[in-house]
């Protein structure tokens, strides 16, 4: 058996797996790691399995030569973990190669292919480091990469992958609204949108004012779309789909009466804590957004839409590989009726923000435009998106705003996003 010490690994070996054989998204697989795992193995499985992933691209480059035919998956992502650790985090090439070797023997059915992982492993490493440095930067799964260069071209393409190659910062969302301080508190730099991004690496719960609630973990990005609905004190405001949270701190710290709407009772599970140490308040349904109705019409809602989350790649190098395109017109199906029930729980006039963390035209613009053509009278608000930070090339043509990984490089990058704001007619 692999030594006790490399149960991190074998669980990372795992993961992979799931992903790349069974084809499910790291979310699904993470509940099922071995209960034996202390908290800190656990995290460093996790770590091993998302690097990996987001740099397998060129491990499979760096393979492909000394591979006349592809071996079992699983001896193909111990190879791909040993280059990982290597050439990304640093580990002593003797250890990481012995450690796929012996994870592999431990397996009955990768035993016989141990030797080869060996023999591949050593031909790779006898390149030396300049060899892994000059592969090209991970390419996209080549059924989201054929999709996004038709949308945006293989020069935006490649400034996307440079992005999703990087291990994304930490960003964080004030409760107060005062960024400056936050980032001066806390050693961090002040976002042009007024989130707060600290180096990845940190750990969450140990940084001052996290047991205050004084501040949550949120994307930049992700932060735009409530800042865009801009809840006045008082307004009813629905949060649909609003676990696990971050939107929701953001309505009510602005002091809105929200509702939060989820289906998810362990996501809302999530949803309640945050709200418990952030102080705040919001009534919590557990109900379908499609059949829920409430007794009053709402002042605004938020509708972030299921989505293929194409965005998040840089966070979730995962999805690409266990996804291949299939679902994306069953979701922009689900969208089109969400947009249409959150509009029916709006009075006249009522605002509408919709967005999706998707870089597909299908879940955004396509969105808006089939919105606006379904329900006569609706418009777009493209005054509230002008917003201190927001760049005139954020903006798309035909209303409603696209954010691409790589609009903010000079940043460290952002997540994928479309938002549209609209307004019901009075």
């Amino acid at each position: 058996m692999a030594p006790t010490s490399d149960a991190p690994r074998r669980a990372a070996l795992d993961l992979l797996d799931g992903v790349t054989e069974a084809k499910t998204p790291l979310s699904e697989l993470l509940p099922a790691l071995p209960a034996t795992l202390a908290p800190p193995e656990r995290a460093r499985a996790q770590r091993l399995a998302t690097g990996t992933l987001r740099w397998m691209d060129r491990a499979d480059r760096a393979l492909g030569p000394f591979l006349r035919m592809k071996p079992r998956e699983r001896v193909l992502n111990a190879m791909r973990l040993a280059l990982y650790e290597i050439h990304v985090e640093g580990t002593a090439e003797h250890g990481a190669v012995n450690a796929a070797v012996g994870l592999l023997r431990a397996g009955p059915k990768t035993a016989g292919q141990a030797g080869l992982a060996n023999g591949v492993l050593r031909n790779v490493l006898r390149q030396g480091p300049d060899a892994w440095t000059a592969l090209p930067v991970p390419k996209l799964a080549k059924w989201l990469r054929k999709r996004l260069v038709a949308e945006y071209g293989k020069p935006a393409v490649a400034e996307m992958e440079a992005v999703f190659a990087t291990v994304p910062p930490l960003d964080l969302t004030p409760k107060d609204g005062d960024g400056a301080t936050l980032a001066e508190r806390l050693g961090g730099t002040l976002l042009p949108t007024g989130s707060v991004r600290l180096a990845a690496g940190r750990q969450v719960s140990a940084l001052p004012g996290y047991a205050e609630g004084n501040w949550w973990v949120q994307d930049a990005v992700a932060a735009i779309p409530a800042r865009v609905l801009a809840p006045q004190p008082g307004e009813r405001v629905l949060d649909l789909c609003a676990a696990p949270g971050g939107k929701t701190l953001q309505l009510a710290a602005r002091e809105a009466e929200v509702t939060a709407l989820d289906l998810s009772a362990a996501r809302l599970a999530r949803l309640r804590e945050n709200l418990a140490r952030c102080r705040l308040a919001a009534e919590i349904v557990e109900a379908d957004a499609l059949a829920w109705r409430p007794d009053t019409p709402f002042d605004a809602v938020l509708l972030d839409a299921p989505c293929s989350a194409t965005g998040t790649l840089r966070r979730h190098p995962d999805l690409a590989r266990a996804k291949d395109g299939s679902g994306i017109d069953a979701l922009a199906a689900l969208q089109s009726r969400m947009i249409d029930a959150a509009l029916a729980m709006l009075k006249p006039g009522g605002r509408l923000v919709f967005c999706t963390c998707s870089l597909l035209s299908d879940e955004g613009e396509a969105q808006a435009a089939a919105a606006l053509s379904r329900h006569p009278g609706l418009t777009l608000d493209d005054e509230a998106l002008h917003l201190p930070g927001i760049a005139p090339d954020w903006h798309a043509a035909g209303g409603g705003l696209r954010l691409r990984p790589d609009l903010w490089g000079e940043h460290g990058g952002m997540d994928g996003f479309f938002i549209a704001a609209f307004r019901r007619p009075a």
